[in-house]
C-alpha cells in the first residue's frame, strides 16, 4: 500500500473537485485542470476531502501515490498557483518581454527568443535581471523555467548565466599563473 496514496487530499476553500469515472476535474480561481486516472485507481470526494483508492496493490500500486500526488498538485495549483524565479547575472545580460515571447540577451550574436506557452505568465523585473514564471500547472511552470534556464545555465568560473533564485553556484578557481 502506498504511503502517499492513502493520505487524504484536503480541498482548499473556493475549489471544486468533480470525479466522473476515471476523470478528475479541479476548478478554482486560477483556472481549471483535469486528469485521467489509471484504470485500477478510483477517487471519491466526501466533506471537502478527496480520497484515492487502489483496486489491487500488486498490479496498480505504482499509480496509487502518483494519482494522489497529481490531484494534490492540481488543487494547490488552482487555489494558490506555482511560481519559479530565475536570476540573470552577467554584464549586458538581460531579459525583455515582446508580446507572447521572452527575448533574452545573453552575449550571443542575436537574442534568444522563448515562446511563452498557454497557461503560463512570465514577468520581467529588476531591469530585466529577474524573470518570474507563474501558472497553475506545476509541471508546465517547471518545464518553462527549465527551458529558459537552458539557454545559458550559470557557469562555475565567473557565475554568469541564468540560475534559480535559490540555487547556489559552486565557484571554481581559474587557471593559476606561472610560479
Amino acid at each position: 500500500m502506498s504511503r502517499i496514496g492513502k493520505e487524504p487530499v484536503k480541498i482548499a476553500e473556493g475549489v471544486t473537485v468533480t470525479v466522473s469515472g476515471q476523470n478528475v476535474t479541479v476548478k478554482g480561481q486560477l483556472g481549471e485542470l483535469s486528469y485521467t486516472m489509471h484504470e485500477g485507481i478510483t477517487a471519491n470526494v466526501e466533506d471537502g476531502i478527496l480520497k484515492v483508492a487502489c483496486a489491487d496493490d500488486d498490479k496498480y500500486g505504482n499509480f496509487h501515490g502518483l494519482a494522489r500526488a497529481l490531484i494534490n498538485n492540481m488543487v494547490i495549483g488552482v487555489s494558490a498557483g506555482y511560481t519559479k524565479k530565475l536570476v540573470i547575472e552577467g554584464t549586458g545580460f538581460k531579459a525583455a518581454l515582446q508580446g507572447k515571447n521572452l527575448s533574452l540577451s545573453l552575449g550571443f550574436a542575436s537574442p534568444k527568443i522563448y515562446a511563452i506557452p498557454e497557461g503560463i505568465t512570465v514577468t520581467v523585473e529588476n531591469d530585466g535581471l529577474q524573470v518570474t514564471v507563474t501558472g497553475c500547472e506545476k509541471a508546465l511552470v517547471g518545464e518553462a523555467a527549465a527551458r529558459i534556464r537552458s539557454f545559458y545555465p550559470a557557469e562555475p568560473y565567473k557565475g554568469k548565466g541564468i540560475k534559480y533564485d535559490y540555487e547556489v553556484i559552486r565557484r571554481k578557481v581559474g587557471k593559476s599563473g606561472k610560479k
